[in-house]
């Protein structure tokens, strides 16, 4: 990670009446990155953001921003902005005026709000809607004055808790895109709260994924999608299969794996699992070829088609390997299955050593 850190934790732990949310995590954040905490309602992503803004105290641990702790340190006096789930907007002010409401509270100049107010409607594209009302204003409007309010105060980070998630999904992606080019332009420090993998994918510089209340992978867009630890990570970001098999030997760059009943893959790893260790693979569903020829590639699984969708962008193929029920491989392929291809049909599933993924 480049430049110094705007934030960091160490070893935060909260808990509430029925149990730990946080479970001693660590996470740095440099100045002017932008960081997604990703993961499933009850992960402890909200919480998080609640312990940097300073609504809730951790049990345990330190919050570090800007290198000083601020544990102690009252919410006004932290430096920090925030943009809601709810625009949260003031329907008795004009747009103008709801953005010029922390400055206020700041008892700033009235020539400085004014220009402050200005530069970040500018920002955010609504400088000719200052005079209108929230009720005069679409969601998306709304959504993006609650951004220009949060930063016109020029917050050192700025905290946002699902911003989008009450936009239609149209909206929201024009949204996204929106806040990707607002943050290249102002380099602030951002957090975001999101349950979408696509939207953490689409804005994030890195994304923690969190999982019953700790962190499971921080990385790179890239490397959450194309190289997950965790069968959690690989099954929440984006649409993998799953098999189970066993270390049969060594390879010239990885490993041997045995699926019992459905035959035996190449795995490119740097691991090396000694042989007869059961181990956990994944894939990404698009990197599957469903081979319905009698004589299949080397390398590859039998199977048995259970099912066959078309879903819009992809070709939907369920297959269950021989062997037993509890290895099924959904492939998604961008062009149609040939038609033999068909339920109750049996084919071998074809994954390169690449693109399978030894799990933890």
């Amino acid at each position: 990670m480049q430049g110094s850190a705007a934030l960091g934790l160490r070893s935060v732990t909260k808990g509430f009446g029925d149990g730990p949310v946080l479970k001693s995590i660590d996470l740095e954040v440099a100045e002017g990155e932008f960081v997604s905490l990703l993961g499933p309602s009850g992960c402890g992503k909200t919480t998080t953001l609640n312990i940097v803004a300073g609504f809730l105290r951790p049990d345990a641990g330190e919050v570090v921003i800007g290198g000083r702790v601020v544990n102690d340190v009252p919410v006004h006096d932290r430096g920090l902005g925030m943009v809601f789930q709810g625009h949260a907007l003031f329907p008795h002010m004009t747009c103008f005026d709801n953005v010029a409401f922390g400055l206020r509270m700041r008892k700033l100049a009235d020539r400085e709000i004014r220009t402050r107010v200005m530069e970040a409607l500018e920002l955010v594209r609504l400088e000719k809607l200052e005079h209108r009302f929230p009720r005069e204003l679409s969601g998306g409007q709304q959504q993006r004055i609650g951004l220009a309010r949060a930063l016109a105060v020029r917050p050192r980070i700025l905290l946002l808790d699902e911003p989008l998630s009450n936009l239609d999904a149209k909206l929201r992606r024009a949204m996204q895109a929106e806040l990707r080019a607002i943050h290249t332009k102002v380099r602030t420090t951002m957090v975001y709260v999101t349950h979408d993998q696509e939207e953490a994918i689409t804005l994030s510089d890195r994304i923690a994924v969190m999982n019953s209340g700790l962190i499971e992978q921080l990385d790179a867009p890239e490397g959450i999608y194309l190289r997950p630890r965790t069968r959690f990570v690989a099954d929440f970001i984006g649409s993998s299969s799953f098999v189970q098999g066993r270390v049969a030997g060594g390879a010239h760059d990885g490993i041997e794996v045995e699926v019992a009943g459905a035959g035996r893959v190449a795995v490119a790893t740097d691991a090396r699992p000694a042989a007869g260790t059961t181990v956990h693979l994944g894939v990404r569903s698009d990197r599957i070829r469903i081979d319905a020829s009698a004589m299949p590639a080397s390398g590859a699984l039998r199977g048995t088609v259970v099912d066959r969708v078309f879903a819009g962008a992809a070709h939907r193929v369920l297959v269950e390997l021989d062997g037993g029920a509890q290895h099924r491989v959904e492939a998604h392929l961008a062009e149609a299955p040939a038609p033999e291809v068909a339920p109750g049909r049996a084919v071998a599933v074809v994954v390169s050593a690449a693109d399978w993924m030894l799990l933890e």
